[in-house]
Protein backbone atom coordinates (compact mmCIF):
# COMPACT_ATOMS: atom_id res chain seq x y z
CA UNK A 1 0.00 0.00 0.00
CA UNK A 2 1.28 3.73 -0.67
CA UNK A 3 1.90 5.17 2.54
CA UNK A 4 0.92 9.32 1.53
CA UNK A 5 2.20 12.14 3.55
CA UNK A 6 -1.35 13.31 4.79
CA UNK A 7 -1.57 9.55 6.59
CA UNK A 8 2.30 9.88 8.08
CA UNK A 9 0.78 13.68 9.18
CA UNK A 10 -2.45 12.52 10.55
CA UNK A 11 -0.71 9.61 12.56
CA UNK A 12 1.78 12.10 13.78
CA UNK A 13 -1.05 14.57 15.08
CA UNK A 14 -2.32 11.81 16.72
CA UNK A 15 0.44 9.88 18.65
CA UNK A 16 3.24 13.01 18.55
CA UNK A 17 5.66 10.67 17.10
CA UNK A 18 8.55 11.64 14.26
CA UNK A 19 7.39 11.17 10.98
CA UNK A 20 9.68 8.11 9.78
CA UNK A 21 8.42 6.29 13.00
CA UNK A 22 5.11 7.41 11.51
CA UNK A 23 5.80 6.15 8.03
CA UNK A 24 7.45 3.13 9.60
CA UNK A 25 4.48 2.32 11.52
CA UNK A 26 2.17 2.48 8.55
CA UNK A 27 4.24 0.66 6.20
CA UNK A 28 4.36 -2.10 8.73
CA UNK A 29 0.37 -2.16 9.56
CA UNK A 30 -0.48 -1.48 5.59
CA UNK A 31 -2.17 1.87 6.04
CA UNK A 32 -4.23 0.97 9.11
CA UNK A 33 -4.49 3.88 11.28
CA UNK A 34 -5.56 2.14 14.15
CA UNK A 35 -2.79 -0.74 14.27
CA UNK A 36 -0.34 2.06 14.05
CA UNK A 37 -1.01 3.65 17.06
CA UNK A 38 -0.82 0.42 18.79
CA UNK A 39 2.53 -0.32 17.35
CA UNK A 40 3.64 3.54 17.91
CA UNK A 41 2.76 2.31 21.56
CA UNK A 42 4.24 -0.56 21.90
CA UNK A 43 7.53 1.02 20.10
CA UNK A 44 7.01 4.06 22.73
CA UNK A 45 6.59 1.87 25.53
CA UNK A 46 10.19 0.26 24.67
CA UNK A 47 11.40 3.53 24.44
CA UNK A 48 9.69 4.91 27.66
CA UNK A 49 11.82 1.88 29.72
CA UNK A 50 15.25 3.15 27.87
CA UNK A 51 15.09 6.33 29.60
CA UNK A 52 13.35 4.85 32.70
CA UNK A 53 16.92 4.80 34.34
CA UNK A 54 17.63 8.59 33.62
CA UNK A 55 17.19 11.19 36.60
CA UNK A 56 14.29 13.08 37.21
CA UNK A 57 14.72 15.78 39.66
CA UNK A 58 12.17 18.29 37.27
CA UNK A 59 8.97 18.48 37.25
CA UNK A 60 5.94 20.48 38.88
CA UNK A 61 3.76 19.83 41.99
CA UNK A 62 0.04 19.92 40.13
CA UNK A 63 -3.07 21.07 42.26
CA UNK A 64 -6.36 20.27 41.60
CA UNK A 65 -9.33 20.83 43.73
CA UNK A 66 -12.62 19.69 42.34
CA UNK A 67 -15.36 22.57 41.78
CA UNK A 68 -17.52 21.76 44.69
CA UNK A 69 -14.06 22.29 46.68
CA UNK A 70 -15.29 19.39 49.09
CA UNK A 71 -11.81 17.46 46.90
CA UNK A 72 -8.04 18.26 45.93
CA UNK A 73 -5.54 16.50 45.00
CA UNK A 74 -1.78 17.61 45.10
CA UNK A 75 0.59 15.88 42.61
CA UNK A 76 4.49 15.58 42.00
CA UNK A 77 5.51 14.87 38.43
CA UNK A 78 9.15 14.68 37.89
CA UNK A 79 10.93 15.08 34.57
CA UNK A 80 14.65 14.96 33.64
CA UNK A 81 14.83 19.07 32.35
CA UNK A 82 12.84 22.47 33.52
CA UNK A 83 12.44 23.03 29.84
CA UNK A 84 10.04 20.48 29.57
CA UNK A 85 8.50 20.85 32.71
CA UNK A 86 7.09 24.27 31.29
CA UNK A 87 5.69 22.84 28.04
CA UNK A 88 2.11 22.63 27.69
CA UNK A 89 2.06 18.95 27.10
CA UNK A 90 3.97 17.86 30.32
CA UNK A 91 1.32 20.88 32.46
CA UNK A 92 -1.55 18.83 30.65
CA UNK A 93 -0.54 15.50 31.65
CA UNK A 94 -0.19 16.89 35.40
CA UNK A 95 -3.63 18.40 35.57
CA UNK A 96 -4.89 14.90 34.18
CA UNK A 97 -3.32 12.92 36.36
CA UNK A 98 -4.38 14.98 39.39
CA UNK A 99 -7.97 14.84 38.17
CA UNK A 100 -7.73 11.05 38.00
CA UNK A 101 -6.23 10.87 41.46
CA UNK A 102 -9.39 12.96 42.31
CA UNK A 103 -11.88 10.64 40.26
CA UNK A 104 -10.05 7.39 41.26
CA UNK A 105 -8.67 7.43 44.78
CA UNK A 106 -5.32 5.24 44.57
CA UNK A 107 -3.86 4.07 48.01
CA UNK A 108 -0.18 4.36 46.23
CA UNK A 109 1.47 5.40 42.67
CA UNK A 110 2.72 1.55 42.70
CA UNK A 111 2.53 -1.83 43.90
CA UNK A 112 5.75 -1.45 45.77
CA UNK A 113 4.13 1.55 47.97
CA UNK A 114 1.55 -0.22 48.73
CA UNK A 115 1.69 -1.05 52.78
CA UNK A 116 2.59 -4.81 52.62
CA UNK A 117 0.48 -5.98 55.94
CA UNK A 118 -2.39 -4.33 54.32
CA UNK A 119 -1.61 -6.32 51.11
CA UNK A 120 -1.22 -9.97 53.43
CA UNK A 121 -4.23 -8.70 55.34
CA UNK A 122 -6.24 -8.51 52.06
CA UNK A 123 -5.12 -11.66 50.60
CA UNK A 124 -5.91 -13.35 54.06
CA UNK A 125 -9.64 -12.55 54.12
CA UNK A 126 -9.46 -13.83 49.88
CA UNK A 127 -8.05 -17.06 51.39
CA UNK A 128 -10.28 -17.48 54.66
CA UNK A 129 -13.46 -16.65 52.24
CA UNK A 130 -12.28 -19.49 49.42
CA UNK A 131 -12.18 -21.98 52.38
CA UNK A 132 -15.19 -20.83 54.11
CA UNK A 133 -16.83 -21.67 50.51
CA UNK A 134 -15.77 -24.75 50.75
CA UNK A 135 -12.94 -24.73 47.81
CA UNK A 136 -9.86 -26.54 48.58
CA UNK A 137 -6.83 -24.95 49.66
CA UNK A 138 -4.81 -24.72 46.85
CA UNK A 139 -7.77 -23.62 44.52
CA UNK A 140 -8.23 -20.95 47.57
CA UNK A 141 -4.61 -19.56 47.46
CA UNK A 142 -4.80 -19.20 43.56
CA UNK A 143 -8.36 -17.30 43.88
CA UNK A 144 -6.54 -15.06 46.98
CA UNK A 145 -3.40 -14.35 44.21
CA UNK A 146 -6.16 -13.42 41.60
CA UNK A 147 -8.02 -11.09 43.54
CA UNK A 148 -4.52 -9.37 45.11
CA UNK A 149 -3.79 -8.42 41.13
CA UNK A 150 -7.10 -7.42 40.64
CA UNK A 151 -6.88 -5.04 44.41
CA UNK A 152 -3.69 -3.93 43.41
CA UNK A 153 -5.25 -3.03 40.00
CA UNK A 154 -7.81 -1.22 41.24
CA UNK A 155 -6.02 0.90 44.30
CA UNK A 156 -2.09 1.46 42.31
CA UNK A 157 -2.31 4.54 40.10
CA UNK A 158 -0.05 3.10 37.82
CA UNK A 159 -2.20 -0.16 37.21
CA UNK A 160 -5.64 1.82 37.25
CA UNK A 161 -7.92 2.59 33.58
CA UNK A 162 -6.94 5.71 32.97
CA UNK A 163 -9.67 7.88 33.70
CA UNK A 164 -10.00 9.51 30.15
CA UNK A 165 -9.44 6.49 27.82
CA UNK A 166 -10.43 2.64 29.80
CA UNK A 167 -8.38 0.76 27.32
CA UNK A 168 -5.20 2.50 29.10
CA UNK A 169 -3.54 1.88 32.38
CA UNK A 170 -1.87 5.12 33.77
CA UNK A 171 0.99 3.78 33.33
CA UNK A 172 0.43 3.02 29.44
CA UNK A 173 -0.35 7.34 29.59
CA UNK A 174 3.21 7.86 31.06
CA UNK A 175 5.02 5.64 28.73
CA UNK A 176 3.57 7.39 25.83
CA UNK A 177 4.50 11.29 27.30
CA UNK A 178 7.99 9.56 27.69
CA UNK A 179 7.88 8.53 23.88
CA UNK A 180 6.42 12.13 22.88
CA UNK A 181 8.56 14.22 24.98
CA UNK A 182 12.12 12.21 25.15
CA UNK A 183 12.47 12.17 28.68
CA UNK A 184 12.07 10.22 31.93
CA UNK A 185 8.94 10.68 33.77
CA UNK A 186 7.72 9.76 36.88
CA UNK A 187 4.68 9.54 39.42
CA UNK A 188 6.70 10.59 42.90
CA UNK A 189 3.85 10.71 45.34
CA UNK A 190 0.43 12.34 45.56
CA UNK A 191 -2.06 13.25 48.87
CA UNK A 192 -5.61 13.12 48.40
CA UNK A 193 -7.95 15.21 50.28
CA UNK A 194 -11.58 14.90 50.76
CA UNK A 195 -13.97 16.85 53.57
CA UNK A 196 -14.58 14.62 55.91
CA UNK A 197 -11.91 12.19 55.51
Amino acid sequence: MQISAQMVKELRDKTGVGMMDCKKALKETDGNMEEAIKYLREKGISKAAGKSDREAKEGIVQAYVHFNGKLGVLVEVNCETDFVARTDDFQELCKNIAMHIAASAPLAVSEEQVDQQLLSQERDIYYNKAINEGKPENIAQKIADGQIQKFVKTNCLLNQEYFRESDKSVQDVLHEAVAKMGENIQIARFTRYSLGE
